[in-house]
């Protein structure tokens, strides 16, 4: 089996992430998204802002072997309402780190390069300051609402509704400790 690995993202890695935010989004969220907004990933306006994130953000990708096999996009959360995990203590907006993006292209999947992103990113939203994670994830998505469960994120009751363009998407919101630890 090939050495699986995290690290932080660069300009020249945008071309592999919009490549797989393409393809991942294509197969899992055809019937959510309309083809438009699909292609809109691959604007020259889409490999702008990620080379900007990956400048200033948490971007991280994953590796196997020599393979770009996923990423995570990390950073501040807005302040977030009624979102304190269960049994946690109530604290401010500063406590609160989002992740924007989580995904691995589909064949990499089941192989633990999921759990290795969200660890790392949890370490780098720690070290900024944070505590408690949050996550939208599309009603629909059944296997990253399983994935975030995994995790011992749980869903907080919030829910918003997004505008396609061609229609709306509804997207619940999960929150968790950032405390977590990546089990080889």
């Amino acid at each position: 089996m090939a050495i699986a690995a995290v690290r932080p993202a660069t300009a020249s890695d945008v071309p592999e992430i919009v490549r797989i935010q393409t393809l991942t989004w294509s197969t899992a969220y055809s019937d959510l998204v309309p083809r438009s907004a699909i292609e809109q990933i691959g604007s020259p306006e889409a490999h702008a802002a990620w080379e900007r994130a990956t400048e200033t953000g948490t971007v991280l990708i994953a590796t196997e072997g020599g393979a770009v096999v996923g990423f995570v996009a990390a950073g501040p959360a807005e302040a977030p309402e009624n979102a304190t995990p269960p049994n946690a203590p109530t604290l401010g907006p500063e406590a609160w780190g989002e992740i924007g993006v989580l995904l691995v292209e589909p064949r990499w999947g089941r192989r633990g390069h999921g759990g290795r992103l969200l660890a790392y990113a949890a370490a780098a939203l720690r070290e900024a300051g944070a505590v408690y994670g949050l996550a939208w994830v599309p009603e629909a998505d059944a296997a990253s609402r399983r994935f975030y469960a995994r995790a011992g994120w749980e869903l907080d009751g919030a829910v918003r509704v997004l505008d396609t363009g061609k229609g709306t998407m509804r997207e619940v919101r999960f929150v968790g400790s950032l405390d977590l630890e990546l089990v080889e």
